[in-house]
């Protein structure tokens, strides 16, 4: 069986992979922080996030299965404790692997987690029968789990694991014998006997009476069968360790020392094989037992923990985040051969997770779609405009429809992309070999080598450490190259010689990937984060911005003059 939650049934189950570069400028890690505190659910999650599909019904698929997760909360209780029981059992495979014949504790603590196995069987099936699923992805894992149950012999191996269990369990002791040399000090020691019961002190204290009481010092022979092995005595230490039983061989002391270390039982790891040798009958009932049970199809289901983690972790963020007054929607999915998007009102989802935090924040949403007419952006604006955070903000939604999760947006349509490409700022001690411009060079370079015209660039302050003159230059080329090659971008900058040539560009090239304008920071002569398709502000929103704040040489002049009324004669 090969059955999953994020791919159809006889689907091909293609994905492309996120670049290092674009985990770390989407600040997928802080995503990571707000689906789960728990470093070892972290590599599952962020191993999925990183795999981007590309196929429209894999895409579908995953958000009914996903809808379903969202709309139930019983259904992601019950799977939260089933995530905690598979976790106990994801090294369950392994058994079939297993070619230790004598090692019985082994044995007996699989059929445990075989018992607990069958216990999470029935628990999806019950879960799945009683909350009104939708989604084809778990209605057919409730007919999956419904024909194991019903096929694979449950109830039949659930009499075996307590028959071959309570035959193990008779084991309630074991008998030591110690062999002693010349002087009367321990030289090797063995096993007796298994017994059924348990000594007590009574049974001890009647036995050793009993031998007091005899004539004969010492009993004749030491007839124990074949069942023994001895451990000779170390000659070099002055110490004999039995299990945890430590012999002092120079003052012939007994004493007991346990380890608070490991927790393991010292002894019973020094017995093991000699007890599984004697019980080999016991070992070799379990052993044609559990073969008859480890083919069964169900074992692959532990597969889909990580799956159902994916699930549940986004439906609870998801949640939280509608609590708190933010819109997600279901995303319409259309082929990925149109290479469109429309958002509205789609929002940075990193800063949702801030205001769910505790911070207080008023996030401006923005409506923003790719089509026919305009794929490719040159987005400009001031300062701390909003730029960075939009531009993100597309990639994340984008990323969260191809997912399979809600996207951050009153309403979305997308056409999947088939990867997401980033070139914000590296750290500087990353250029030292190249330089800057180099080294960014270099990077856009090997984007090209690989990028589609499905694929979406998102630029981030390009090539900004040269000259106005050179990065317009060289910038002008790269636009010039996506418009040829068909792909969808936003590039954000500070050169509004850019912007202003975007005419200029898509005559220059032929390609169905037409350069527009746009701009953030500013609506309606007002400072704000709305973006819109305009011609770059350049000076004239500079000028703006210095009288909003009070900087223009007019006004700072009155205020100097107000402050400093004997200013104006120091100067004449």
């Amino acid at each position: 069986m090969n059955f999953s939650l994020l791919y159809p049934e006889n689907a091909e189950r293609s994905y492309h992979t996120l670049s290092d570069e674009a985990v770390n400028d989407l600040s997928l890690e802080f995503i990571l922080d707000a689906l789960t505190d728990r470093h070892t659910e972290r590599p599952h999650l962020l191993g999925m996030m990183t795999k981007l599909p590309t196929d429209a019904e894999t895409i579908r698929y995953r958000h009914e299965v996903f809808a379903d997760f969202l709309r139930y909360p019983k259904l992601r209780e019950r799977m939260r404790e089933l995530v905690a029981k598979l976790s106990d059992l994801r090294d369950l495979e392994r058994f079939q692997m297993d070619n230790d014949s004598s090692a019985l504790w082994s044995l007996i603590n699989r059929l445990r987690e075989m018992d607990d196995y069958m216990a999470c069987i029935n628990t999806i099936k019950q879960t799945l029968r009683e909350i009104p699923i939708t989604s084809s992805g778990l209605l057919r894992l409730r007919e999956i789990v419904t024909d194991i149950a019903q096929e694979s012999g449950f109830d039949a191996l659930k009499a075996d694991i307590d028959e071959v269990m309570q035959k193990a369990q008779r084991l309630k002791s074991i008998t030591i014998g110690v062999n002693l040399d010349k002087l009367l000090r321990p030289e090797s020691a063995g096993i007796v006997a298994l017994n059924d019961t348990k000594f007590t002190d009574s049974g001890l204290m009647s036995r050793f009476k009993g031998f007091a009481d005899q004539k004969d010092d010492l009993h004749h022979g030491a007839d124990l069968g074949k069942s023994h092995r001895y451990h000779p005595a170390n000659p070099n230490h002055k110490e004999i360790t039995i299990g945890s039983y430590m012999i002092s061989a120079a003052t012939h002391d007994a004493h007991i020392e346990t380890s608070n270390v490991t927790g393991k039982d010292p002894l019973s790891q020094s017995l093991r094989k000699q007890v599984t040798e004697i019980m080999k009958r016991t070992v070799a009932d379990i052993k044609s037992t559990v073969k008859k049970y480890v083919n069964i199809n169900g074992y692959s289901l532990i597969s889909l923990l990580p799956e159902i983690l994916f699930f549940t972790r986004w439906a609870e963020l998801t949640e939280k985040l509608q609590g708190v007054g933010m819109p997600l929607c279901d995303p319409e999915i259309r082929a990925i051969e149109e290479r469109s998007c429309i958002f509205k009102d789609v929002y940075n989802l990193k800063l949702a997770i801030n205001k769910l935090n505790g911070e207080d924040i008023n996030i401006i949403p923005n409506d923003f779609e790719f089509n026919d007419e305009h794929r490719i952006y040159i987005l400009t604006g001031p300062n701390r405009g909003g730029k960075t955070i939009f531009t993100q903000a597309i990639g994340l939604a984008m990323l969260m429809a191809q997912w399979g999760v809600y996207v951050p947006a009153r309403e979305a349509s997308i056409s999947p992309c088939d990867n997401i490409f980033t070139h914000f700022p590296a750290d500087e001690n990353e250029t030292v070999d190249l330089g800057r411009l180099g080294e960014e060079s270099q990077r856009l370079s090997k984007i090209f080598e690989i990028a589609t015209r499905h694929s979406l660039l998102l630029l981030n302050e390009s090539l900004a450490t040269t000259s106005v003159a050179e990065g317009v230059f060289i910038a002008k080329d790269v636009v010039k190259s996506m418009r040829y090659l068909g792909t969808r971008a936003i590039f954000n900058t500070h050169m509004h010689d850019l912007a202003r040539s975007v005419d200029e560009l898509n005559e220059a090239v032929e390609g169905d990937s037409r350069a527009e304008s746009l701009i953030t920071g500013v609506h309606d002569g007002e400072r704000s984060f709305k973006v819109s398709i305009a011609p770059p502000q350049g000076v004239s929103y500079a000028a703006d911005i210095a009288k909003k704040y009070g900087v223009t040489f007019e006004q700072i002049k009155q205020d100097i003059d107000r402050k400093h009324p004997n200013q104006q004669n120091l100067l004449s």
